[in-house]
């Protein structure tokens, strides 16, 4: 069910996860989604970075080859958005979970002129000084958010890979986390595949973390038919749909690779 605005957001919502773009859930955790609505939870996923652009917004290139690559060459940035929400509507469906859009804009549609304008500034590069706003705003959002649902159990990206919107989710997490929340980073798929990319990024937060792992075997068809929702992200991330489940069955039993099992994994700061 979608909600539209926070103020819709009551004790029911138990686990709530944090999604900066609309697929991340679903590619890092949807097995673990899948196993909380099977326990009969109701799990929320808040979407920060979909916000629907202005339809006159002026694409930097970076953009519009961007665009091109998830199969909207001929779209406008708001028809873009709008796709994807119609993509993420369909996927959080298909689990059964509770999702609320907010309107933050997508990275690459920031700033006039743009402030991410090439790949290297988006990924692995450093959040925009403008940008920082948006993290004092969605930190103060979920503090309050925290206020009135003190036993929630919050699932935020780890950050892996450095992408600035994910950067700017963890660190307003982080804000929880120092309030004493049950806050639960999850590992940024398909980000997480990169040679050491989650050490790295496990060593530039301090490296003080505990995993622990959630159990969904049964559940990664579910997983990977969720995220096969995404048509638009599938080719752009994976190059198609077999590859993209490959890559799923692949990491999720080598986090222990014991016979049949599959798991999802979390970090807690210690």
């Amino acid at each position: 069910m979608q909600l539209t605005s926070f103020a819709d957001i009551t004790t029911t919502s138990r686990h709530i996860f944090l999604s900066p773009h609309l697929d991340d859930v679903i590619y890092s955790c949807g097995g673990t989604l899948a196993v909380q609505v099977s326990n009969g939870l109701r799990p929320l996923v808040i979407n920060v970075f979909s916000g629907i652009p202005a339809s006159d917004l002026k694409l930097s290139p970076f953009a519009a080859e961007i665009q091109k690559r998830m199969g909207g060459a001929n779209l406008d940035a708001a028809s873009m958005v709008s796709n994807r929400r119609k993509e993420d509507a369909s996927a959080l469906d298909y689990i059964h979970v509770d999702y609320l859009w907010l309107d933050y804009l997508d990275a690459i549609y920031r700033g006039s002129p743009a402030y991410y304008s090439q790949e290297g500034q988006l990924i692995g590069g450093e959040v925009h000084p403008a940008d920082i706003e948006i993290d004092k705003q969605l930190a103060q959002d979920l503090v309050t958010l925290h206020e009135r649902l003190p036993d929630a159990v919050w699932y935020a990206p780890l950050g892996i890979g450095r992408h600035v919107d994910h950067l700017i989710v963890c660190s307003a997490a982080d804000r929880l986390i120092q309030l004493g929340a049950n806050v639960k980073l999850y590992e940024d798929f398909p980000y997480v595949l990169q040679e050491r990319a989650l050490e790295e990024r496990i060593t530039e937060l301090g490296g003080s973390f505990e995993p622990a792992y959630v159990e969904m075997s049964e559940m990664l068809p579910t997983r990977t038919e969720a995220a096969g929702l995404y048509t638009s992200q599938i080719e752009l991330n994976f190059g198609n749909r077999a590859a993209m489940q490959r890559a799923m069955s692949e990491y999720t039993h080598g986090i222990r690779p014991v016979h049949t099992v599959h798991l999802e994994r979390f970090w807690t700061p210690r």
